[in-house]
C-alpha cells in the first residue's frame, strides 16, 4: 500500500453530479435528529461521529455548510483525517462507496472557502506529523503525514494555495523522513510510502538523510540510492565521504570485536558448537557481507571519496579476492572519463600478470566505460602478452568500443600476433555484428580474403560462428581448400588447443585445425549448418 501513489478518482461522476450529491448529503444530515432537536453541534459531537457508521457523512456536512464556525469545520476536517480505516480504506480522506472524503470535498469547494479550511488545518497536521513516537513504540504520525502528502499532490497541489502553508507542510514532512527512518520506511499501513514523500520533497528531503549512513543502519543502500536520484552535489559528496568512514570501520578489527559477542550469542541460541577457526570464519563471512552491502551503497552514490577508496581497496592485494572484485564492481558508472589516474589504475589491473582473472575481468568492464581514445594505445600494447587470455580480454574489449573506422587498425595489430588460441577468433568474429558504421558482411568480406594476415582472416570468418545461417554456407565453403596455416598455441599455454568437434556417426569427434580450410570445415560450417535461415521479410502491401 505504501509504495503505490493514491489519488482520488472520479467515482462521483461529473462536477455537477458531485456538487448535487454533496448538497444532498448536507441536507439529509441537517434534518436528522440532532438538527431537529435544535442542539448545537460541538467538537465532542464531531469526534464521536468518527466512530459511527454515518459519521463520515455528518462530518462532510459540517465541513461543507456555512452555518458552522470556521473552527468547527476545521475540526471536522481533522477528524476525517484521523478516522480509523474501514475495510482497509482511509475513508475519511478518500471517501467510501456512498460518500466523498476530505480530498473530494476540498476539491469541489470554492477556492476562498477551501483556503480557510486548509490554512486552519495545516498547524494541526504539522503537530501530528512531528509528534514524538510514543514510549511503547506507537507511531501516530501516519494519518497526518498521509493527509499532508495528499493535500500537496492532489490536483497538482492546488488544494494548498498559500506558499507559506506549503512550506510549513513540506518542512514538517522533511522532519518526519529524518525520524525513525527504518521503521517508517518499512511500515505498510501508511497510505503513501517514505519514497513517495521524499520524491515530493526532492533535494530538500534527502539533504538530512546522509547523517543516517552509519555501520549499523539497515537501510544504507536505500538511502544511498535516494540520495543518488534526488540529492544535490553537496549532499552526494557528504554521503560519499560518510560511506568511506562506514567502510573503514566495517573493515576494521574493532568492528569484528564489536560483533563477536552477537555471533557467539546466535550460536548459543541455535545450539551450535564451533571451533575457534570456525568462529573466526563466521566473523569473516559476516564482515564480508556487511562490507559488500556498503560497497553497494557506494555504487549508488559514487563521487570522488568512494571512487578513491574503492580503487585503493582493490589495489591492496592483501584484501580477499572476492572483496577486491566487488570493490571494482561498485565503480560501475562512477569513473571519471577525464581522469587519467583512474584510467591508469583500471588498465594496470588488466595488464598486471599477477592480477587474478576474476579481478581482471571486472577491471576490463570498467575500462570499457572509459573513452576509447583514453585506453586504446595501452590495450593494444597488451596484444603481445605471454598469456593469450589477457589478449582475449583486451581485444574483445577494444572491438566492443570500436566503430568501423577503427577495424583496420585492430586487424593490423591482431595480424602481428604469432601465437594465439582458437578461442580468440571464435570470440572476436561475432563481435563484428555490433560494430557501428558498416554492415558486418562487408567487414567479413574485406578481412577474410587472402591478402590479410591469418589472425585477421580467422577473426573475420569467426563472425559466422555465432551469426548467419545455412544461407551463408556458399560464401564460407569457398575457403575450405585454403591451406594457410593457423597460429600455434603459446608454449605451456593453459586451455589452448586448435580442435573443433564434428559429428560423425552420431558421435562428436575432435578434429585438428591446422589451416584456414580446417577452421572453416570443422568449426564454422558445422555451426552454420545447424542454423535455419531467417524467414523472409513480409511483402509490402500493395495500395
Amino acid at each position: 500500500m505504501g509504495s503505490e501513489k493514491r489519488r482520488v478518482t472520479g467515482t462521483w461522476g461529473s462536477k455537477v453530479a458531485r456538487a448535487s450529491l454533496l448538497g444532498a448529503l448536507t441536507v439529509a444530515t441537517l434534518v436528522g435528529p440532532l438538527a431537529l432537536s435544535g442542539c448545537r453541534t460541538s467538537e465532542d459531537d464531531v469526534h464521536q461521529w468518527a466512530r459511527k457508521l454515518s459519521g463520515p457523512k455528518r462530518l462532510v456536512a459540517v465541513l461543507t455548510h456555512d452555518k458552522y464556525s470556521p473552527e468547527l469545520r476545521v475540526e471536522a476536517a481533522l477528524t476525517l483525517v484521523t478516522m480509523k480505516p474501514r475495510g482497509g480504506r482511509a475513508v475519511g480522506l478518500l471517501g467510501g462507496d456512498d460518500f466523498p472524503g476530505l480530498l473530494e470535498v476540498l476539491t469541489e469547494m470554492p477556492a476562498e472557502k477551501r483556503d480557510a479550511i486548509v490554512n486552519g488545518l495545516v498547524p494541526a497536521l504539522e503537530s501530528g506529523i512531528t509528534a514524538p513516537v510514543a514510549p511503547d513504540g506507537t507511531d501516530g504520525s501516519f494519518p497526518y503525514k498521509d493527509a499532508a502528502f495528499a493535500l500537496l499532490t492532489q490536483d497538482g497541489g492546488s488544494l494548498v494555495a498559500a506558499p507559506e502553508m506549503r512550506e510549513r507542510l513540506e518542512k514538517a514532512l522533511t522532519t518526519w523522513t529524518q525520524t525513525n527512518f527504518e521503521k517508517r520506511f518499512d511500515d505498510t499501513s501508511q497510505l503513501y510510502g517514505m519514497e513517495q514523500v521524499l520524491r515530493l520533497l526532492k533535494a530538500n528531503g534527502v539533504r538530512g538523510l546522509s547523517p543516517l549512513l552509519a555501520a549499523d543502519f539497515k537501510k544504507i543502500d536505500s538511502v544511498a540510492r535516494l540520495i543518488k536520484e534526488l540529492g544535490d552535489d553537496a549532499t552526494k559528496a557528504d554521503a560519499s565521504a560518510r560511506l568511506v568512514k562506514v567502510a573503514l570501520h566495517v573493515d576494521s578489527e574493532a568492528w569484528t570485536k564489536q560483533k563477536a559477542p552477537g555471533v557467539e550469542a546466535a550460536n548459543k541460541a541455535s545450539k551450535i558448537q564451533v571451533s575457534e577457526k570456525q568462529f573466526q570464519a563466521q566473523l569473516a563471512a559476516y564482515q564480508e557481507e556487511e562490507l559488500l552491502r556498503v560497497f553497494s551503497a557506494m555504487k549508488s552514490v559514487g563521487q570522488k571519496p568512494t571512487v578513491d577508496y574503492l580503487i585503493g581497496y582493490a589495489q591492496n592485494d592483501k584484501n580477499p579476492e572476492k572483496r577486491r572484485a566487488a570493490a571494482l564492481a561498485a565503480l560501475e558508472g562512477n569513473l571519471d572519463r577525464q581522469n587519467a589516474e583512474q584510467a591508469k589504475a583500471m588498465l594496470d589491473f588488466v595488464a598486471n600478470d599477477t592480477t587474478p582473472d576474476s579481478i581482471r575481468d571486472v577491471a576490463a568492464r570498467r575500462v570499457g566505460e572509459l573513452s576509447r581514445d583514453q585506453v586504446a594505445e595501452r590495450l593494444y600494447s597488451l596484444f603481445g602478452n605471454k598469456r593469450w587470455q589477457v589478449r582475449w580480454t583486451v581485444a574483445s574489449l577494444l572491438l566492443k568500443m570500436s566503430e568501423a573506422k577503427h577495424i583496420d587498425e585492430f586487424m593490423q595489430k591482431l595480424g602481428k600476433v604469432r601465437e594465439m588460441a582458437l578461442s580468440e577468433p571464435l570470440a572476436y568474429g561475432p563481435l563484428l555484428a555490433d560494430v557501428k558504421g558498416e554492415k558486418p558482411e562487408v567487414l567479413v568480406a574485406k578481412y577474410a580474403s587472402a591478402g590479410n594476415a591469418v589472425p585477421a582472416r580467422l577473426t573475420a570468418l569467426g563472425y559466422y560462428y555465432r551469426n548467419g545461417s545455412r544461407n551463408d554456407l556458399p560464401a564460407v565453403e569457398a575457403y575450405k581448400a585454403d591451406g594457410a596455416k593457423v597460429p600455434a598455441c603459446p608454449k605451456e599455454a593453459e586451455a589452448c588447443e586448435w580442435k573443433c568437434g564434428v559429428a560423425e556417426n552420431n558421435q562428436l569427434v575432435q578434429k585438428d585445425v591446422k589451416t584456414v580450410g580446417d577452421y572453416v570445415t570443422y568449426c564454422i560450417v558445422p555451426a552454420l549448418s545447424s542454423r535455419d535461415p531467417a524467414p523472409p521479410a513480409p511483402a509490402a502491401a500493395t495500395p
